[in-house]
């Protein structure tokens, strides 16, 4: 009976998010419905978050005087939910999507073994391609996965998304909230593609998921700041894009 139940909220969780997504083109994901669907709880949540911890620098944001840890790693992913991991290379976006990174082939850390092969990643990625479908009716799925990890001290703001309000040039993009510690700020804002405001949300507990269409959204964080100025803030979360196979 509980299993029984347990498998109708994630269904219902799931199905909701599908009909948002069609509707309204975006969704906030509430922490019980995600854990409900992706089979964790806090604990589990807080073991993956470790993962967290062996990011390394991103060059490419520190330019922009951002700091900010990331990793990278792309994979397959069949209507089935068999997932494959595809070969390491440069991470690029199509050039109608991200100003600041048009023509810039970036290349960064791949993502752990342990990271990769990690049981929750790949439920969180099977939730995010049973979503996708209502966007797009596909046999296969090419999945972008990106840990990051953005610092903010006092008088000096972390900036989750440095180039502002844009799209990925993928089909779904979400955030997942791993973390924050000592952080204010962090607001996400979605907005369609006429630029008309669809929702803003803070993911402020652990499993927190905000769902976009790509295709016709656009969105952005503020920046973070420390509640003790004391202390650094910081605001981890994993972006896991799906889009066609090239």
């Amino acid at each position: 009976m509980v299993g029984d139940t347990t498998a109708s909220t994630a269904y219902a969780a799931a199905e909701a998010a599908r009909q948002a997504l069609v509707s309204t083109g975006a969704y906030p994901m509430p922490p019980a419905e995600v854990s409900a669907c992706v089979g964790t709880g806090r604990d589990g949540w807080a073991r993956f978050a470790a993962h967290w911890d062996d990011l390394v620098a991103d060059p490419y944001a520190a330019e922009n005087g951002t700091r900010r840890l990331r990793r990278y790693g792309s994979f397959a992913l069949t209507r089935e939910g068999r997932l494959t991991p595809l070969p390491h290379d440069a991470f690029v976006q199509p050039g109608a999507s991200n100003p600041m990174y048009v023509g810039v082939d970036r290349h960064f850390e791949p993502l752990t073994d342990a990271f990769a092969a990690d049981p929750l990643l790949a439920s969180v990625i099977g939730l995010l391609g049973r979503v996708a479908g209502c966007l797009d009716d596909r046999d296969e799925w090419w999945v972008k996965v990106h840990p990051f990890r953005v610092l903010a001290s006092a008088g000096r703001a972390g900036r989750p998304t440095p180039e502002g309000r844009h799209r990925d040039g993928v089909t779904l993009v979400s955030s997942l909230l791993i973390g924050r510690e000592n952080a204010t700020g962090g607001e996400s804002s979605v907005y369609g593609a006429d630029g008309a405001h669809l929702l803003t949300t803070t993911l402020s507990e652990p499993g927190s998921l905000l769902l976009g269409d790509d295709r016709r959204t656009l969105h952005e964080v503020s920046p973070i700041r420390p509640l003790d100025p004391a202390r650094p803030a910081r605001r981890d979360v994993l972006v896991t894009t799906l889009l066609p196979p090239a």
